[in-house]
């Protein structure tokens, strides 16, 4: 903004008036000078020239050339069927009141074909036209708000958009788009409705000519390119990373809303844009609930705990659980589900590879947990059904853009070189009872996940997250290790009484 300043200076030098300076409209100034800063053009996105330290030349987001994004534009119009058009809707920015957006995040196939990480676009694409995007109109008052955005220019020479026109002009234009197709796709599961009131629209859907574009998009997605590896790669070894700093910070403190914090932090610090979702950070019974959110319980003495996070870098995402004992060691009972889980993940890992599917893993692991469980007396003989109340998740998802990303294809789908698998054994018994189980008393209030993050390689796999200790006598050294408070080394080694 050096430049608004000199304009605002040489007005004042100029002894005008007041009422002439006040009536400089924000708009003039926004017109000439927020534009630009210092001769770099502001696309309301990082470019190699704004953020040289993140992106390289020819990068239209940090790791992905604009040759890969034309690539995967070309591969998207070379699957669909003739005639075909398909419509690409940003994700809608959403508010928590009335004035206060929430911190937005851009729909995968949007982001992945466009590389516009803004809201409110709606992206075009077939054979005769190319990539069509049609960019919001921005109000020059808007800019003092919300700072610059891209428009119709950064569509076509930053995003190497064929075509582009303003978002007010969509209704002029897309209509004869959809007339003159035989099919239009879209992504069904964004949230704009900028598109679907048009006229035709709405007949090409009566007429059942609008498909969901999800099941091509996820196949696209479902083997990632050697940039999409590496952003991963760094990805999980942030989390990983954060992971352990706050694993150690457990020991001296047991909120649970603190250790939430602390993982945000470390992410965040090592060059994270966001966490992936929210974390989960249970405390003793809280770690029996699969999705649980609240992080805002003390963590008893004695009590495991379960922390399953993970982080975005750059669009790509990571996923990770790990389950200790932060006073320093596990009571027998949390031992012996503990080796049975921990017994399940390294196994099931074995198992990824090539023509593998994550069907064919998920169903080893039921096997492997029935018959544990059944040994330990968790589950009677001959009622293998309470299983299901006790572990009603499957053993591992696809992870790439979206935490369950590539959701359409089959559980069967044979894996391959490039595809990012989740391998995530665990169990959740509830204090009390909620469904119809009836494991012992001693297992009680106990939750335990092992997750970690594979990539499938030529040669079998690749455990992203294996720098995270999972062995129980891994966790217990490292809940023992010295603090650097003075202790001696035996002491540092002793398991803390307070964990009796």
């Amino acid at each position: 903004m050096a430049t608004a300043a000199r304009f605002l200076r040489r007005t004042l030098r100029a002894s005008e008036p007041a009422s002439r300076l006040l009536s400089i409209s924000y708009r003039s100034i926004v017109a000439r000078a927020a534009y630009t800063t210092g001769g770099i053009i502001d696309v309301g996105q990082p470019t190699p020239k704004s953020h040289p330290e993140l992106l390289a030349d020819e990068e239209i987001t940090p790791g992905i050339t604009s040759e890969e994004y034309i690539s995967r534009r070309k591969r998207l119009v070379d699957v669909l069927p003739e005639k075909s058009l398909a419509i690409i809707a940003s994700a809608d920015q959403q508010m928590m009141t009335d004035v206060v957006p929430y911190s937005f995040r851009q729909n995968g196939d949007y982001l992945y074909i466009t590389g516009c990480t803004q809201p409110g676009g709606v992206a075009v694409l077939s054979k005769e036209t190319g990539l069509c995007m049609f960019m919001p109109d921005k109000h020059k008052e808007d800019v003092l708000w919300e700072g610059q955005t891209a428009g119709v220019e950064a569509a076509v020479d930053f995003f190497k958009a064929d075509k582009a026109f303003p978002l007010s002009e969509m209704k002029k234009i897309l209509p004869e788009m959809i007339e003159q197709s035989k099919v239009v796709y879209h992504n069904a599961k964004a949230s704009t409705s900028s598109y679907r009131n048009f006229d035709a629209f709405r007949r090409a859907s009566l007429n059942n000519k609008v498909k969901d574009l999800t099941r091509y998009t996820d196949e696209l997605r479902w083997i990632k390119s050697k940039s999409e590896i590496k952003l991963m790669r760094e990805s999980a070894s942030i989390v990983s990373q954060s992971l352990l700093q706050t694993m150690l910070l457990s020991r001296t403190h047991r909120e649970e809303s603190q250790l939430a914090a602390k993982i945000e932090f470390e992410c965040k610090m090592r060059g994270a844009q966001r966490m992936a979702f929210h974390p989960v950070v249970g405390g003793g019974a809280n770690g029996s609930v699969i999705h649980y959110s609240r992080n805002d319980k003390k963590i008893k003495t004695g009590d495991l705990l379960l922390m399953d996070v993970g982080c975005e870098y750059h669009g790509y995402l990571s996923d990770l659980t790990r389950t200790w004992p932060p006073c320093g060691r596990f009571s027998a009972a949390q031992e012996e589900l503990y080796s049975l889980i921990l017994e399940t993940n390294k196994e099931c890992i074995k198992l990824c590879k090539p023509g593998a599917s994550i069907e064919e893993i998920h169903r080893h692991s039921v096997k492997m947990l029935i018959s544990g469980f059944q040994e330990l007396g968790v589950i009677g003989k001959g009622k293998s059904i309470q299983y299901n109340y006790l572990n009603p998740t499957a053993i591992g998802h696809s992870l790439g853009m979206d935490i369950h990303d590539s959701t359409s294809l089959s559980k069967d789908r044979l894996l391959e070189p490039g595809v990012i698998i989740t391998i995530e054994p665990g169990i959740y018994i509830p204090p009390v009872p909620i469904l119809n189980e009836n494991a012992p008393d001693r297992y009680r209030g106990i939750g335990i996940r092992i997750e970690d993050d594979v990539l499938i390689t030529e040669s079998g796999h690749e455990v992203l997250t294996a720098s995270v200790p999972k062995e129980i006598s891994h966790l217990t050294t490292l809940m023992n290790m010295d603090m650097g408070g003075g202790s001696s080394t035996a002491e540092a080694h002793e398991p803390r009484a307070a964990c009796s």
